[in-house]
């Protein structure tokens, strides 16, 4: 089979989503086609991968009408892994064959920063962006057709010879089951694990290229990912920013154990049906998806850690939450509780716990007061003062009575309208 895919990326998260998404199209005739995997660190599994043949299982597991389902995949999709660190020649190589068309990749935060140190004669440079572009410079060389870029990262790019594409990705991929290896392969070193739901919003039109639809795929072509990844922000990713500081100060470990947790719960319902919907639009579609997040929520083959979705929250509650605040305000005069409490909630854990964050930013909530924290637009881009007297009333009942009675509190005063405690 041909090699038609260069992939940046050998990690859990590709191989649980778009490696799966070829190998189906292959299987089903839809398509001829392999990836070949670029290995984007030092010290990374390019070798154990190739060792392997570059196969391996993958366990689709989770609740679909409240029931829970499972599959199982056999995934041959990538033909050889390289390590550019170790073959620069092969990587560079890769620009020389007219049948790659497609580049995917996954890479880090730190792997896509711009770093000064690189050089073009490098071999290779260190990041991405200038690995990639010693790749499409050998290739210009060549004078042969450019690539349709995917970049999972959704990284904002364009260019004459190739189609950078706007993507958004959505499908929570848990990995290597460590614990459960003996019971499924204990030879496979690359067994992945993932949920089953999907989705892949790319802007653009390349279906007849990639017949990802026609495989099955929750996969959409559009003119503009924005309204995707708008309504993935506020309500997937906003939910689980709502809920995290609360969920730890209230001695709760995993999303299933907030979504078991008949207060965490209830808050978070509230959260999602009285303020986040509401602000950004209750459509059929909107609704479906948050119907979908609290069955992934539940799935209880994922044990996801507050801890883990704790990292960086303040910059976190300022893309996913915040904005939904301050709409909801301005739409209906009043600040929304629940969201209010959340920021509160926040600001107590980061006096009170040790959160993973800038140290910059973990000193200038821990060293401050409510007011100057509200104050402090490099925290927040805005001016959160006029939320100074309810946050700091909140902080004070969380101080009094806990973080989770006083998310009763607030479920009591569902039906009203807060504007002072």
């Amino acid at each position: 089979m041909r090699e038609t895919v260069i992939q940046f990326g050998e990690g859990n998260f590709l191989r649980g989503f778009f490696d799966a998404f070829l190998d189906a199209m292959n299987k089903q005739g839809l398509y001829d086609g392999k990836a070949v995997i670029v290995q984007p660190r030092v010290g990374g599994k390019c070798a154990l991968l190739n060792a392997q043949g570059c196969k391996y299982n993958l366990y689709l597991r989770g609740l679909e009408n409240g029931e829970v389902r499972q599959e199982h995949h056999w995934i041959e999709s990538i033909s050889r892994c390289i390590d550019p660190y170790q073959s620069f020649d092969d990587y560079l190589a890769l620009a020389d064959n007219p049948d790659f068309r497609l580049i995917v990749s996954n890479t880090t935060e730190a792997g896509i920063a711009f770093d000064e140190t690189c050089r073009f004669d490098d071999r290779p440079c260190k990041g991405f962006p200038a690995k990639l572009t010693q790749l499409l410079y050998r290739r210009y060389q060549n004078g042969l057709d450019g690539f349709i870029l995917l970049p999972c990262e959704l990284i904002d790019q364009n260019g004459a010879a190739n189609q950078f594409a706007n993507t958004l990705v959505d499908r929570i991929v848990t990995g290597y089951p460590s614990d459960e290896t003996a019971a499924l392969h204990p030879d496979d070193r690359f067994l992945d694990t993932a949920e089953l739901f999907h989705l892949w919003v790319i802007e653009g039109q390349f279906e007849k290229e990639l017949p990802l639809q026609k495989a099955g795929f929750h996969v959409v072509w559009t003119a503009d990912a924005a309204p995707y990844k708008k309504q993935k922000v506020r309500i997937l990713n906003g939910a689980h920013t709502a809920l995290v500081a609360g969920a730890l100060l209230s001695g709760l470990e995993t999303v299933g154990d907030a979504m078991r947790d008949e207060t965490a719960f209830a808050f978070l319902n509230t959260c999602m049906r009285e303020e986040i919907l509401p602000t950004i639009g209750e459509t059929a579609q909107s609704i479906a998806f948050a119907n979908s997040v609290f069955d992934r929520f539940r799935n209880p083959f994922i044990r996801h850690k507050w801890r883990s979705i704790a990292l960086n929250s303040v910059s976190k509650f300022s893309v996913r939450v915040l904005p939904t605040l301050l709409e909801y305000k301005e739409k209906n005069g009043v600040y929304p509780k629940g969201l209010t409490l959340a920021l509160a909630n926040l600001i107590c854990f980061y006096k009170n716990d040790q959160p993973e964050d800038d140290r910059t930013v973990v000193a200038a909530i821990q060293q401050d007061s409510i007011a100057q924290i509200l104050a402090n637009t490099t925290l927040w881009q805005t001016d959160l003062s006029d939320l100074t007297g309810l946050v700091t009333a909140y902080c004070n009942k969380i101080d009094t009575i806990g973080a989770k009675e006083t998310m009763k509190w607030i479920l009591s005063e569902s039906t009203k309208k807060i504007t002072s405690v």
